[in-house]
């Protein structure tokens, strides 16, 4: 299986436009994942995004429903993606070859809670019903396809300090704020498949209050990342006056994860920052690698 290269983008909220386009044709990733939170319900960056001829996912975010609880601005948002969106279910991108488990879509994090837009939309998911939903896609995924779990909000179980990847930081005392249904549901895929990769965002880079940095990265014993993309806002200028785009990018290699990190293009497609955030060690000299 040939190299892969995946762009995410983090939280748009309403940071994305032609430029963004202007640059994916430069850099020519594989595909493009988007973990939500878009803007607030408006249609703007939903029908941009139905312009890419890049292969992409997406899932949607709390704002995604705009204040609306009667569920007609998310149901307009999901009109408007068609299966581009795979909360709560698989999209098979195909080229590249890629298998994506979209998560709850809707979710704002906090354990497990639905909106009043998800329950109007979705019905009245519970919880394992909800982790059911996500290992059952997962599952069905043709298993010689690199696996990535696609989440607006990650997991719980990944920390309880403020600058951890999913904690609380608005409000102390700081917590773990991730998602109970997507922990299930790891556990659950984890237990049948390997499972390399969880994107997410929510959570945001810049913690409330100047308490620093979250941090975005993190790899378990069991061998799968887990990275927050939430870099807000994506659209920014240097020291040097020069218009930035933020991407997270992910390489595999022969369906192996090889590489994570932040990266900040400028509209031409230059990199200009890069912060690497694991790469996978090469085999050690004189120690073969198994065929």
């Amino acid at each position: 299986m040939a190299e892969l290269n995946i762009a995410i983008a983090g939280d748009l909220h309403d940071q994305w436009d032609r430029s963004d386009h202007d640059v994916l044709d430069l850099i020519r990733p594989d595909a493009l994942l988007l973990v939500g939170d878009f803007s607030d319900g408006k249609s703007r960056i939903p029908e941009l995004l139905a312009t890419l001829e890049l292969p992409l996912a997406c899932v949607l975010g709390n704002h995604d429903a705009g204040k609306d609880g009667s569920g007609r601005t998310l149901r307009h948002q999901l009109e408007l993606l068609g299966d581009r969106h795979c909360g709560w279910g698989l999209r098979e991108l195909r080229p590249p070859g890629l298998a994506v488990v979209g998560a709850r879509p809707g979710t704002a994090g906090g354990g497990y809670h639905l909106s009043k837009a998800v329950r109007a939309v979705y019905g009245p998911v519970g919880l394992h019903e909800s982790a059911e939903r996500i290992t059952r896609a997962a599952l069905s995924a043709d298993p010689q396809l690199p696996l990535v779990l696609l989440a607006h909000s990650g997991p719980s179980g990944l920390g309880t300090q403020v600058d951890d990847l999913c904690a609380r930081d608005w409000k102390a005392p700081a917590c773990d704020w991730g998602d109970q249904d997507l922990a299930l549901a790891l556990d659950q895929i984890r237990r049948r498949r390997p499972l390399p990769l969880v994107i997410f965002g929510h959570m945001h880079h810049a913690l409330c209050h100047h308490q620093g940095e979250r941090r975005s990265f993190r790899r378990d014993a069991q061998g799968t990342a887990f990275l927050n993309t939430a870099s807000v806002p994506r659209h920014g200028v240097d020291q040097q006056g020069r218009a930035l785009r933020h991407f997270s990018w992910v390489v595999f290699s022969g369906g192996d994860l090889r590489h994570i990190s932040h990266r900040w293009y400028g509209i031409d497609g230059a990199l200009h920052y890069e912060q690497t955030l694991w790469r996978a060690a090469l085999p050690a000299a004189g120690v073969l690698s198994p065929c």
